[in-house]
C-alpha cells in the first residue's frame, strides 16, 4: 500500500510539472484563485459588526444602508472573481489536455504493429478519450481549487481567532474527528477509483468489439449471449460507481453532522456566557456570535469541498497513471536509421533471417532470398507458412531477431524509416478505408497528389469506369471502412492508392483471394499495370494468378523449400506440384 502511495505520488507531480507549457495562463488561475479565498472569509466579520452597531444597538442606522451596499459590492466582486478563476482554470487544463492527448496520439502511432496485435481497440480509446478527460479536471477543478480552498480555511481561522481565540477553540474540537475520517474516506475512495477505471476499459473494449464484430454476432445468432455478457461487465462497472457513492454517502453526513455539532456547541456556549450580564453586555456578544455562525458555515464548506477536490485528484492520478503507462511504454519502431539516398532499384537480399514474435518461437527461419529489380517474385505455401510474415519484415512492421535484409549493399535498418516505407507500396487482402470519400481514401489526404493524378491512376487499374457510376463519383463517401462498396471495390481502390504513390517496390498480399470471377479479372489488369517496371513481391492463394512470375518461393513452416519458375517447380515434383494439383483437382 505504501508504495502504491509513492508511485500515485510520483504520477501527481509528473502531472504538475505540465504547468510549464501555460505559465501565464497557470498565473492567472493562481492569482485569481488566491484573491478569491479572501471575500467569502471576510464577509461574515463585516455582518457580525453591522449587526452590533447598526441592528442590535440601533446606532447611527444611517449608515446600515451603506454597509449593505458594501456587503452587496463584496458579494459582486466575489462572483467575478469566481468566474475568472472558473475560466482561466479550464482554460488552463484544456491547455494541457489537447497537448497530452496530442503527444499520447502520436506515441501511440510509432508503436510497432505487434503492439496493436495484443491490445485493443477499446483499451486505446479509453486511453485517449475517457481517461484524458477525467485529468482535465485535477487541473480545472482540482489542483488549483485545492489550494484556493486551503487559503480561505486559513483566513477564515485566522479571522476567528483575532475576533475570539476562545470561540475559535471551541468550534475546532470536532476536527481531529474530520481529518481522521477524510483519511479513510480517501482510502476507500482510491481502490474504488481504480475498480472504475478497470471496469470502465473493459465496458469500452466490449462495446467496440462487438459493434463492430456485429455481422458475426447476428451470423451465428449470438446476441442473447453477449447481451448477458454485457449485462455482468455493466453489473460490474455499476458496482464500482456504487462503491465511490457509498463512501460519499456515509463522508458528507459526517461533516455536516460535525457542522451542527460546532454550531451547537457555540450556542451553548452563548447562552451560558451570557447569564448574570447586563443587556447591553449582551448585545456586543450577539453580532460576534453570528459572525462565528456564519464562519462555522465557511470552516466545513472548504473541508468539505477539500474532499470534493480530492477525489477529483484521485480519479484524475488513477487515470494519469494510465496514461503515463502508454506514453513511457518504448514499442516504438527505432528509426536509427539516417540514409535517405537508398537505390530502391536494386536487388533485395534476405541472408540467414529470422523471425519470432514471441521468444524464440520462430515463424521464419534461415530464409536466404534474392529478388532481383524489376522482377516479379511470388511467395506460396499454406496458412501460416510465414508469407505475410517476410513481407512485413520488408516494410519493418516487424523486427527480425537474427540475419539482415539488405536492399543492394544498404541494410534495411540503416534507411531512414519514412524513406523506406515512401518507396514501399502494400496491398493488402482486407483493404481498411476510412470514413471519408473515395479521392480521400486513396490520396490519404496528401495535398501533393492532385485530382487528375487519381484519375489518370483509376483508368490505368480499370476502377475508372465503376467510380463514374457512383453518386459524386470521387466524392462518394464510402461510409466506415468502406462498408457501401463490395469487396472488389475496395481491392481496386487500394489499387488506385498504390499506384498514385508510385513506389519502387510493391506488395501485393493475396489480393484476389476473397474477391468474384469478375472483380478477379478486373484486379488481374490491374495488378499487369501496376507491376510494370517495379520491383513486385506477390503473396498468391490462386496458384493461377502468378504463373507468369519470374520465380516462385514455396514457404513451408517458416523454411523456403523451393524456389524457380512455375514450369522449373511442375518438373520438381515437390511441394509447388502438391499444391498445384491440390487446387486443381478442387476445381
Amino acid at each position: 500500500m505504501a508504495k502504491k502511495s509513492k508511485l500515485n505520488f510520483t504520477v501527481f507531480m509528473r502531472l504538475l510539472s505540465y504547468w510549464k507549457s501555460y505559465k501565464w495562463l497557470f498565473f492567472l488561475s493562481i492569482v485569481t484563485t488566491f484573491l478569491l479565498a479572501f471575500p467569502g472569509p471576510i464577509r461574515p466579520m463585516l455582518i457580525g459588526h453591522m449587526v452590533d452597531e447598526y441592528i442590535v444597538s440601533h446606532q447611527d442606522e444611517s449608515k446600515l444602508l451603506l454597509w449593505t451596499l458594501l456587503i452587496v459590492g463584496l458579494l459582486i466582486f466575489e462572483a467575478a472573481l469566481r468566474f475568472l478563476s472558473s475560466y482561466y482554470s479550464n482554460l488552463f487544463a484544456q491547455s494541457i489536455i489537447r497537448d497530452l492527448r496530442q503527444n499520447l496520439m502520436k506515441h501511440i502511432l510509432t508503436f510497432r504493429i505487434q503492439y496493436f496485435d495484443k491490445t485493443p481497440v477499446g483499451t486505446m480509446i479509453t486511453r485517449l478519450v475517457s481517461d484524458l478527460e477525467a485529468i482535465t479536471q485535477v487541473f480545472s477543478s482540482g489542483m488549483i481549487a485545492i489550494a484556493g480552498e486551503l487559503i480561505a480555511l486559513t483566513v477564515s481561522i485566522s479571522l476567528m481567532f483575532y475576533t475570539n481565540w476562545q470561540l475559535t477553540l471551541l468550534v475546532l474540537i470536532p476536527i481531529p474527528i474530520l481529518i481522521f475520517s477524510t483519511r479513510v474516506f480517501a482510502r476507500v475512495l482510491r481502490k474504488s477509483y481504480q475498480q472504475e477505471a478497470d471496469q470502465v476499459n473493459k465496458l469500452n473494449v466490449f462495446v467496440q468489439e462487438r459493434i463492430t464484430g456485429m455481422s458475426l454476432v447476428q451470423l451465428f445468432n449470438r446476441q442473447e449471449k453477449e447481451y448477458e455478457q454485457f449485462q455482468e461487465i455493466n453489473k460490474g462497472h455499476r458496482q464500482a460507481h456504487i462503491k465511490a457513492i457509498w463512501a460519499n454517502s456515509i463522508f458528507f453526513p459526517v461533516v455536516d453532522f460535525l457542522s451542527s455539532i460546532s454550531i451547537a456547541c457555540l450556542l451553548v456556549f452563548g447562552a451560558l456566557s451570557i447569564q448574570g450580564k447586563l443587556p447591553s453586555e449582551i448585545d456586543q456578544q450577539f453580532g460576534e456570535i453570528v459572525a462565528f455562525i456564519l464562519w462555522v458555515h465557511m470552516l466545513y464548506r472548504p473541508i468539505r469541498m477539500l474532499a470534493d477536490k480530492f477525489n477529483i485528484l484521485q480519479k484524475g492520478t488513477v487515470r494519469a497513471e494510465r496514461v503515463f503507462s502508454v506514453l513511457d511504454l518504448e514499442d516504438n519502431i527505432q528509426n536509427a536509421g539516417t540514409k535517405v539516398d537508398c537505390n530502391f532499384d536494386a536487388t533485395i537480399k534476405f541472408e540467414d533471417l529470422y523471425f519470432a514474435y514471441n521468444d524464440e518461437d520462430w515463424v521464419l527461419k534461415n530464409i536466404n532470398l534474392e529478388i532481383k529489380s524489376g522482377s516479379t517474385v511470388a511467395f506460396v505455401g499454406a496458412t501460416g507458412a510465414g508469407k505475410s510474415s517476410l513481407v512485413n519484415l520488408l516494410g519493418r512492421f516487424y523486427e527480425h531477431q537474427k540475419g539482415d535484409i539488405l536492399i543492394g549493399e544498404t541494410k534495411l535498418a540503416d534507411i531512414e524509416l519514412n524513406f523506406l516505407r515512401k518507396n514501399i507500396a502494400i496491398v493488402l487482402q482486407d483493404v481498411f478505408l476510412f470514413s471519408g470519400t473515395i479521392l480521400h481514401n486513396i490520396t490519404l489526404g496528401d495535398p501533393e497528389i492532385s485530382k487528375d493524378q487519381v484519375i489518370k491512376a483509376a483508368k490505368a487499374v480499370g476502377a475508372h469506369s465503376f467510380i463514374e457510376k457512383l453518386p459524386n463519383e470521387y466524392e462518394y463517401e464510402v461510409g466506415e471502412r468502406g462498408g457501401v462498396l463490395s469487396t472488389g471495390q475496395r481491392q481496386l481502390i487500394s489499387f488506385i492508392r498504390a499506384y498514385v504513390y508510385d513506389p519502387h517496390i510493391l506488395i501485393l498480399d493475396e489480393a484476389t483471394s476473397s474477391v468474384d470471377n469478375e472483380s478477379e479479372e478486373l484486379i488481374q489488369k490491374a495488378t499487369i499495370e501496376l507491376t510494370k517496371g517495379r520491383t513486385s513481391i506477390v503473396i498468391a492463394h490462386r496458384l493461377s494468378t502468378i504463373k507468369n512470375a519470374d520465380k516462385i518461393v514455396v514457404l513451408d513452416r517458416g523454411e523456403i523449400k523451393e524456389q524457380g519458375t512455375h514450369e522449373e517447380l511442375l518438373k520438381l515434383g515437390n511441394y509447388y506440384k502438391t499444391l498445384h494439383d491440390m487446387q486443381f483437382s478442387e476445381k
